[in-house]
């Protein structure tokens, strides 16, 4: 394998990486890496974009935030909410600040919420969702401690701010809660889902409070050029702002020391601070990029490093063989959370750390999978890999792949392989069964319910078995039933995906498919050679692909699974891939197409290709804002492709056929 494809496959896997965070962050309110964490590795997938000229269509770097949730309504913002860049060098900071003055302010972790007054009134309040649409939490907001229902300002007034629950009313309400495992994780978290209520009770219950850290709109008042001004305006209409403070290129540092003085005992939370240039029309006239305006940066604190005591390692089977290897610690904070276990991924890491029961290690929150060791200060060296999988007793053995060694069971009944295929089965973006959860399907297995996955589609045999076990229920039962036979109509890719194919991703499963026309016969009759020519198949998973099909066992048990299920497949219209060998690159916001992926959709259904940077293949660039001074607009232009609005895409590619729904 080249260096370019160690960084491209590093790429896919950063790019993964992030979506997920991201997602846990803004749309599910938990999350399962710090803010540094998504930072450095945030700034490493933009490194090797740039180093390689690889840029995914599903990257972060490319993409604003995540799509907001069904529960309640959505709504579009009248303008785009891009996220900051961020640094953390105070010499960046300077550089970036040159000779203008500015305005430095915290950067609130909690949630963001656009306001729209009228007549001096409420009249609206959204979440900022994707950063195109949010969430409509008016109602919510009319409980926040400090928010001013009508304001003396007549006109139409937008601004945005953080909702946030401050770290003593956050202790208040987990001191309130008797189960440990039922108090929340962070105030960000608590916020984030108070906001959110259905019910504005709730919400009003929860003490949330409400900083003003920007002006969007005020058409007739005179600001005379200042950021400055329009915060005074706002505090002068009842709003409570971010604590700010001017500076310029002499006072930056000095007042960013002041702050940093200030955060071990501010109660508000805050994961940094923002600088936005004083002088409004200077930082408008330096544009935006794709994701981030260059008006303003944010700043983050350093990553914090705490010293432990290694007190044993757990080795984790998971459903292809592999035995991670996890580290015990003694329980340390890092970045206000307690965490107690790392992944130390494989033998080779495991070894080149020297670990030993005892030893005395540093710990970050970093790279893949946090937390990370960082260093062994004392290499005992004192731990062996186990001879017997903790999951079944069968033989273990270490092997080298791509010079990494790694530990696995090499019992093909293990317990722990089943387990995980059949979670993996049954998950949302495979077969999605509700009601059969890991620790569910461990105890179907066990018992003998469950031998391959045809057998899912029969457990009404073990009714009255089911219904006594400890947890179930007649109700909850008949919902897995339900669940179940609503499972048998499925799509291709989602089979696919579900056999659990080694490094066979949803989106990969989708590309086999759309090459191989959904004719599973011939993808399960394809050689390595053949397979590797599907975009994104490397060799790898192709052989992986190829080998699958090659396993007797594999076969019959899809084949005993084919009698269970319908596969749903989109017809293929003869002539419909009117757009076949063509590539196409969207940016930038839509106005006729719901979201990117919806056109992308539209244009990989017609036999097109769409990619995540302009190069001398694209046919065309999509993009509404055409004179945009964006880099893919002056890479549009520099190897002259066209760039083409919605609408004129629709005309010249679609015949003037609108498919957006």
């Amino acid at each position: 394998m080249t260096k370019k494809d160690d960084k491209t496959k590093r790429i896919r896997e950063l790019t993964e990486l992030l979506n997920r965070a991201s997602k846990a962050y803004y749309a599910e309110d938990t999350e399962f890496m710090s803010n540094f964490e998504y930072d450095k590795l945030y700034d490493e997938l933009v490194r090797l974009e740039e180093e390689t000229g690889t840029v995914l269509a599903n990257s972060p770097t490319i993409q604003v935030g995540y799509a907001a949730v069904d529960e309640l309504p959505k709504e579009r913002h009248e303008r785009q909410m891009l996220s900051l860049g961020k640094t953390k060098s105070r010499e960046d900071l300077q550089d970036w600040l040159q000779e203008q003055t500015a305005l430095l302010s915290w950067k609130l972790d909690g949630l963001t919420v656009v306001l729209t007054y009228f007549d001096g009134k409420l009249a609206k309040a959204v979440t900022r969702g994707n950063g195109e649409v949010g969430e409509v939490v008016t109602n919510n907001a009319k409980t926040f401690r400090n928010l001013p229902i009508s304001i003396p300002y007549k006109g139409e007034l937008i601004l945005r701010g953080e909702a946030v629950i401050t770290y003593s009313d956050f202790d208040k309400i987990n001191a309130g809660i008797e189960e440990d495992a039922a108090k929340y994780k962070n105030p960000r978290n608590l916020c984030s889902g108070s906001v959110r209520q259905l019910n504005n009770e709730i919400t009003a219950k929860r003490n949330v409070i409400f900083f003003a850290f920007a002006l969007v709109k005020a058409d007739d008042v005179d600001f005379h050029n200042s950021r400055e001004e329009q915060f005074l305006f706002l505090q002068e209409q009842g709003f409570q702002t971010v604590e700010f403070k001017k500076v310029d290129r002499d006072t930056l540092i000095s007042t960013l020391e002041d702050f940093e003085k200030k955060i071990e005992n501010y109660d508000v939370p805050s994961d940094g601070l923002v600088i936005v240039y004083d002088n409004i029309a200077y930082g408008q006239s330096l544009g935006t990029t794709a994701k981030f305006p260059r008006d303003s940066i944010a700043f983050k604190w350093e990553d914090e490093v705490r010293e432990t005591v290694l007190k044993e390692i757990e080795w984790s089977p998971s459903r292809t063989g592999l035995i991670n290897p996890v580290a015990i610690f003694e329980p340390v904070e890092l970045e206000g959370t307690t965490v107690s276990r790392a992944s130390v991924h494989n033998i080779s890491i495991l070894r080149g750390l020297k670990l030993g029961i005892g030893d005395r290690i540093t710990v970050y929150k970093a790279n893949m999978i946090i937390p990370q060791i960082a260093e062994n200060l004392t290499e005992s060296d004192n731990v062996e890999p186990p001879k017997e999988c903790p999951a079944c007793g069968g033989d273990t053995e270490v092997r080298k792949v791509n010079e990494v060694q790694s530990l696995y069971c090499i019992n093909p009944f293990c317990s722990a392989k089943k387990i995980k295929a059949f979670t993996l089965f049954v998950s949302r973006d495979a077969m999605n069964i509700e009601g059969l959860s890991e620790a569910t399907l461990e105890k179907f297995i066990a018992k003998g319910y469950i031998h391959e996955y045809a057998d899912i589609f029969h457990l009404e045999k073990y009714k009255d078995e089911i219904v006594e076990m400890e947890g179930f229920g007649e109700k909850s039962y008949t919902n897995l039933i339900k669940s179940i036979e609503i499972s048998r109509k499925t799509t291709l890719p989602r089979l696919i995906y579900s056999l659990g194919i080694a490094n066979i991703g949803l989106a990969n499963a989708k590309m086999i498919c759309r090459y191989y026309r959904y004719d599973l016969k011939a993808m399960m009759e394809a050689d390595t050679e053949d397979l590797s020519g599907v975009d994104g198949i490397g060799g790898v998973i192709a052989a992986a692909f190829y080998q699958y099909f090659r396993e007797e066992n594999n076969k019959a048990n899809l084949e005993n699974l084919l009698k269970e299920i319908e596969i749903e497949v989109e017809a293929l219209e003869a002539g419909s891939e009117t757009l076949a060998d063509k590539v196409f690159v969207i940016t930038g916001s839509l106005n006729i197409y719901s979201s990117r992926n919806d056109l992308k959709e539209v244009i990989e259904k017609k036999g097109g290709k769409v990619t995540g940077s302009v190069t001398s293949k694209t046919d065309c660039l999509i993009n509404n804002d055409i004179a945009s001074s964006s880099s893919k607009n002056k890479k549009a232009k520099e190897l002259q492709v066209p760039i083409l609005t919605e609408e004129q895409f629709i005309e010249q590619f679609l015949g003037g056929e609108n498919h957006a729904n």
